[in-house]
């Protein structure tokens, strides 16, 4: 199968999707395409016209279905490659950017696209973190024995969260959401015909540990009729059926392209389709960095960490740890930084006009610490290690002399502090980080990846494609076709990474262990959200005045 034969990754972003076309037997890109997602990220209107509240943001699944229409028959065209030739089909997806649908998989949002619940919300959907505060009081006063495996704490991005901020602001829709489903999977099951429900997702956003989730006497207590919420997952173990559901292994066949998919991928009925994954997990592939204390930064909008280990420990403010959630056979850990090239485009779009390049190259020009600055990165709340979004960002030192490229540089230091506390605080539980991994939009930006080398105080190894998540998601795709017997075994043929590619100066990082001490220290002081939280309780009460 490996000599001629190709599989297609397909990437579902924030903005937009991505497709590639991969050489089975050596990982060769040899064509992609991109679609902008129409709606984008509905953050103040829904497309009818009616207002969203602070921290919302929803997506459409329409824009999903049309990457499938236009990335993929493009991305096979520009690869020059017959769809005939092409044995599989992988996706990814953000998350937790999950939907209520009917038992058949319709939308709430075609039924009613004038209710903003009935949409699918996405990742920083941040709108559900009273519900997550809630949910973390309650697990930690009954000692839940699930709590610890997330560090402490559930994020409010997550499916529970979520779930539990429906039904009490829009009971109706609580009521007709038939499921409650990652976009990850509801795209499988638009391609496949089969509904299924991926181990990451469910490990990661689902709280599904030890072969179940949160007792119904839990969900009761939160409010009684959140009880029979885990009926709208419908999931049971790895490989059973539960209502016709399966919880499906990474890289395994989900089924198989229906003739509706191939109308419109324009690939052949028939197909393999691998089970869906979360777009932060697919570069370890593509890095070929599945072995234990291998950790993958995927650096872009946010940043993720992910580290398969061969070791199970609780560590505190991780987005989780589960077991087969990278590969099959070790613990899968998660952590992440919300906002990290959302900090820099945010600054850009609003204060820097003279854009990244040129910011970038002014900010280089000075010495460590030359800006008197030190700021924190929560300017998208922060979910590790503190696992709160309703902090806020902070920039302390400026002066009258304070300029433009001076808040750049201490930004981009500042989400570099924040990947050094998440690094620590693996290392301080137990579990080694043996080596760096960069993937993402991030790697472009040579300064930036100097500056992580230099505030970590070790090399960086960089992933060898630009299109890390759709290449993963190909690599499963071989996988799921047969053409290699494990991830392991794909990743080592088809994925790609440079070992020690950034170095650090040593000078440089003797130079940023005094500001990162400066960072802990307003870390620990804001960090229990006394002021910030007041501050956005003032801000949301101006806006529903």
């Amino acid at each position: 199968m490996n000599a001629n034969t190709y599989v297609v990754g397909v990437d579902f972003g924030t903005l937009s999707g991505r497709a590639v076309v991969v050489r089975v037997s050596d990982g060769a890109e040899l064509g992609s395409a991109v679609h902008e997602y129409a709606h984008r990220v509905m953050e103040q209107t829904l497309p009818t016209g009616e207002r969203l509240g602070p921290d919302w943001a929803l997506q459409s699944p329409q824009d999903w279905i049309d990457v499938l229409r236009t990335a993929v028959p493009e991305a096979v065209a520009a690869a020059g490659v017959r769809p005939e030739e092409v044995v599989g089909i992988g996706t990814d997806f953000t998350a937790c950017t999950v939907m209520p649908t009917r038992a058949d998989g319709t939308p709430l949002s075609d039924e009613t696209p004038g209710e903003p619940h009935a949409w699918p919300k996405l990742w920083k959907h941040h709108a559900a973190q009273p519900h997550a505060d809630r949910i973390n009081e309650l697990a930690a006063r009954r000692g839940e024995s699930w709590l610890p495996r997330y560090g402490g704490k559930i994020s409010s991005e997550w499916e529970f969260a979520k779930g539990l901020q429906l039904l009490e602001e829009a009971p109706e829709v609580y009521a007709r959401a038939e499921r409650w489903i990652e976009a990850a999977d509801w795209i499988i099951w638009q391609l496949t015909g089969v509904e299924s429900r991926n181990i990451c997702t469910v490990g990661y956003k689902g709280v599904f540990q030890d072969g179940s989730y949160p007792s119904e006497e839990f969900l009761a207590e939160l409010n009684p009729g959140f009880a029979g919420f885990v009926g709208k997952l419908a999931t049971g173990q790895v490989g059973d059926d539960a209502g016709g559901v399966r919880l499906a292994a990474l890289g395994g066949l989900a089924g198989r392209l229906t003739a509706r998919a191939a109308a419109w991928t324009g690939l052949p009925e028939g197909v393999a389709v691998a089970v869906g994954n979360v777009d932060a997990h697919a570069p370890a592939a593509a890095a070929d960095a599945v072995r234990p204390g291998q950790l993958v930064a995927i650096m872009g909008t946010s940043t993720c960490h992910i580290m398969p280990s061969d070791q199970l420990a609780e560590v505190p403010g991780m987005c989780g740890v589960v077991r087969d959630g990278i590969v099959p056979g070790l613990w899968g850990y998660e952590a992440g930084q919300s906002a990290v090239g959302d900090i820099f485009a945010w600054y850009v779009d609003n204060f820097g006009t003279d854009g990244h390049e040129r910011l970038t190259e002014l900010a280089e020009k000075q010495p460590v610490g030359g800006h008197g600055l030190v700021a924190l990165d929560w300017f998208g709340g922060n979910r590790s290690v503190l696992v709160d979004h309703n902090l806020s960002g902070v920039i302390v030192g400026q002066t009258l002399q304070t300029r433009p490229e001076d808040v750049y540089r201490a930004l981009i230091e500042s989400t570099a502090y924040g990947a050094r506390m998440i690094v620590e605080t693996f290392e301080k539980s137990g579990v080694p980080v043996e080596e760096f991994v960069v993937a993402g939009g991030l790697l472009k930006n040579p300064f930036l990846m100097q500056v992580y080398a230099d505030v970590l105080r070790r090399p960086l190894s960089v992933i060898g494609s630009d299109q890390g998540p759709a290449l993963g998601s190909a690599i499963h795709a071989a996988v799921a076709a047969g053409a290699y017997a494990s991830i392991e075994e794909a990743a080592a043929a088809m994925g790609k990474r440079t070992e020690n590619a950034y170095v650090p100066d040593e000078a440089r990082a003797d130079a940023y262990d005094r500001l990162y001490a400066e960072y802990r220290r307003l870390h620990d002081f804001f960090g229990d959200g006394k002021m910030l939280h007041a501050l956005r309780a003032i801000r949301n009460e101006a806006h529903t005045s």
